[in-house]
């Protein structure tokens, strides 16, 4: 065990395979703790009572009795939700210490010496921002000049709070996408409440007005791309059949300014039973605005593609793999990251790796040659990349979930690595970058170091730091280290503590396990203000669990939990929930577990399977009927993560630990918080209503709580995220520290 306070470094982890296949236990069964030794012989234990015994669609919809519930505003639903949301509130928001978390959350969202995201627009820099005096938002630009100063000066140029409430509506901003080079002509995204569906307009900056006749997209889940000032590329519904199961588009049709959608010239059709997130174009272009590729991913499920190049209208299909990722263009080349071995590139090329490779080469096919700019190590992960065309590519590497920054510059002979100078034990985010120029922002962050911003130029190979933000809460107190824990297979799980440096490790600390664990989503060491000054600084303790189903390190962390190997993942969380016990640093009574999205599904599992080992849990916006989360929107994207419910054998391995139907009446649970939004149209709300009616029949204590705008990402506003913080930790308090 190394102490981790900001310099000094993590021990090497030590990863034993991945490969291992499902835990052989009876469907009816809870998850075996396989950590050391072979099973004892278990008695055999009924099912639960809302498991079906006949897993087909048919068979999983006639055992559900809350189906109600699953209409997103149907009166049932939302008779439901008020009275649920009542007793949540009197629970919760009558707490002596809520309005003091609230207002806490509050200044800490709304700070007026926050950082400024930037984004090259232009000339200049732009900037999204919400405070209390903008809950909704502005969008704004100054001159990077003017960034760089202690009083920046500000130029508005649209007001979301004024225009939502001139039109009547909840618009939460969702972005603008301007049209290389000049960037006056934007495509703001607007969604009414949050959701991912979003409406579309035509924005001018110079006259700071939407175009009188310009580009107008009704309400949707659109794909859409410049092509030029009077062309848009865009993948929308148009019309009956023209959306996969899973509510996005297959189809890719030219928009020219002036038409409707009806009148749009298709150029490119995938499948009604196409997967994953729906048909997307892609247009690349380099710092003078001239187009390198048009590009149109093809998604198959979750994670495989095919990859069409578009060319004076007609489509070639390029040889790829099927799991790719597309970085960017490089003159006539692209720049990939292979989430599987290519074998037909230059004899092998490792999975995880960033390659280039000729466009020609991979439209004719045949032998292929590329570039290998980077090649991880077991322990490391390619986790963001910024292509600046002739000068380089720049890349957050992760080794032992600690970030650098390099720049990879092309020379005659090889790629050349220069190393950016990071403090270590930090997180790495590129931010915004421009070709033309040659720059790139990026932040550094830790979990007790707050975000510094920076901007470097490949051109001079110098940084300078612009911002760092001031400290939110007193993390003298408190130091981070790194464990590791035993999973059921063997395999090592890396986990960070926050803690305090005077802990005693008698179990008494209240503590906070966060997982995620899918989708290839890393979660590296985080700055997060409103833990700090609601948990850290009451001397709560925070864990950040890497568990597998992550990125942490590649493909290959994420891959080995996908499907029929799903409860790998609920394993590696256990372990670390063990190991945290048996290190003192924790105890059962004082564990808490949080998780959103696919970490709903976590944190369900481990309350389902687990419940020895938790005293709290917050459970938001989850996933958690999982035989039938195919059938709610947009579930059946998912599939190539989850599984196919509708296939019996995977039904068979998903009924294992879907949390809906292994509830149990005689199982003694902690009083759980579940927490969702009635605009999220990603993870359907009826997942936490159905989960809390389930266990108000059964007569298990509870607290349901739904929120009524901000969508999946809860990014409203900060007067309602400030609620939401302070709910969960009035919660979480209660259950781990009173």
């Amino acid at each position: 065990m190394n102490r981790l306070i900001l310099s000094v470094s993590i021990p090497a982890l030590l990863l034993a395979a991945c490969a291992s296949g499902p835990s052989e236990e009876g469907i009816y069964g809870l998850a075996p703790d396989r950590v050391e030794g072979p099973l004892e012989p278990r008695a055999t234990v009924a099912a639960p009572p809302h498991l079906p015994t006949d897993l087909t669609p048919a068979g999983v919809r006639a055992a559900d009795d809350h189906l109600a519930l699953e209409q997103v505003e149907g009166a049932e639903a939302m008779a439901f939700v008020a009275e649920s949301n009542r007793k949540a509130l009197a629970a919760l928001e009558g707490d002596r210490r809520y309005e003091t978390f609230r207002q806490r959350a509050f200044d800490i969202l709304s700070a007026t010496d926050r950082i400024p995201s930037p984004s090259f627009l232009g000339e200049g820099i732009g900037n999204f921002w919400q405070d209390a005096a903008n809950p909704k938002g502005v969008w704004r630009r100054t001159t990077l000049d003017s960034y760089r100063s202690d009083a920046a000066r500000w130029e508005t140029l649209l007001d979301i709070d004024a225009l939502a409430k001139a039109e009547g509506k909840d618009w939460v901003w969702k972005g603008a996408d301007c049209l290389a080079p000049d960037e006056t002509r934007c495509l703001i995204s607007l969604s009414d409440g949050g959701k991912d569906a979003v409406v579309v307009r035509e924005f001018d900056i110079p006259s700071k007005s939407f175009v009188d006749g310009g580009f107008v997209l009704p309400e949707g889940k659109h794909r859409l791309e410049w092509l030029d000032r009077d062309t848009l590329l865009v993948a929308t519904d148009f019309g009956p059949n023209t959306l996969t199961e899973s509510g996005y588009p297959f189809i890719v049709k030219a928009l020219k300014r002036g038409q409707t959608l009806a009148q749009a010239t298709e150029v490119y059709r995938g499948d009604i039973g196409d997967g994953g997130y729906g048909v997307s174009p892609g247009v690349y272009r380099d710092g003078d605005g001239e187009i390198l590729a048009v590009l149109i991913n093809r998604p198959l499920d979750t994670f495989r593609s095919e990859t069409w190049q578009l060319v004076d209208g007609r489509t070639t299909r390029l040889n790829l793999p099927a799991r790719i990722s597309v970085r960017g263009a490089h003159g006539g080349s692209l720049v990939l990251t292979p989430e599987e071995d290519w074998a037909e590139l230059n004899n092998g090329v490792k999975a995880g790796s960033l390659v280039v490779v000729d466009l020609e080469t991979l439209a004719r096919g045949g032998a292929m040659t590329g570039d290998v700019v980077f090649t991880p190590g077991p322990r490391q992960s390619i986790e963001e990349v910024a292509v600046l065309g002739d000068r380089g590519v720049v890349a957050s590497i992760y080794d032992n979930v600690r970030g650098r920054l390099v720049v990879f510059e092309p020379t005659p002979s090889r790629w050349h690595e220069r190393n950016v100078h990071v403090p270590d034990n930090v997180s790495v985010h590129l931010g915004d970058s421009s070709k033309k120029s040659g720059r790139f922002f990026y932040s550094v962050e830790g979990f007790l170091t707050p975000s510094t911003l920076s901007l470097a130029d490949t051109n001079t190979g110098r940084t300078n730091v612009l911002r760092s933000a001031p400290a939110r809460f007193d993390a003298s107190t408190h130091v981070v280290e790194q464990f590791e824990a035993t999973s059921s297979d063997g395999t090592k799980i890396p986990y960070f503590v926050v803690m305090p440096r005077d802990l005693a490790m008698d179990g008494s600390a209240p503590t906070i396990i966060y997982g995620y664990g899918g989708f290839q989503v890393s979660k590296p060491p985080a700055y997060i203000p409103e833990m700090g000054r609601l948990w850290l600084e009451n001397g709560g303790v925070y864990v950040n669990a890497n568990i597998r189903g992550g990125g942490e390190f590649g493909p290959a962390w994420h891959q080995s939990v996908l499907k029929e190997n799903r409860q790998l993942a609920f394993d590696d969380y256990a372990a670390v929930a063990r190991d945290l016990h048996q290190r003192g640093i924790t105890s059962p009574r004082r564990t808490g577990i949080y998780g959103r999205s696919n970490g709903g599904v976590l944190t369900s599992v481990a309350m389902t399977q687990h419940p020895e080992l938790i005293n709290a849990a917050v459970i938001e916006s989850p996933l958690i009927d999982m035989l039938r989360y195919h059938e709610l929107p947009a579930g059946a994207s998912w599939i190539g993560e989850y599984g196919d419910p509708r296939i019996p054998e995977e039904a068979a391995f998903i009924a294992r630990y879907s949390a809906y139907q292994q509830l149990r009446p005689d199982t003694e649970y902690p009083r759980v918080y579940i927490t969702t939004n009635t605009r999220d149209d990603r993870v359907h709300p009826g997942h936490a209503r159905k989960f809390a009616a389930r266990l108000e029949a059964m007569g298990h204590d509870h607290l349901y709580y739904e929120e009524t705008a901000g969508g999946h990402s809860n990014d409203a506003d900060p007067v309602a995220n400030a609620r939401r913080w302070a709910r969960h930790y009035v919660y979480l308090a209660q259950q781990l520290m009173d």
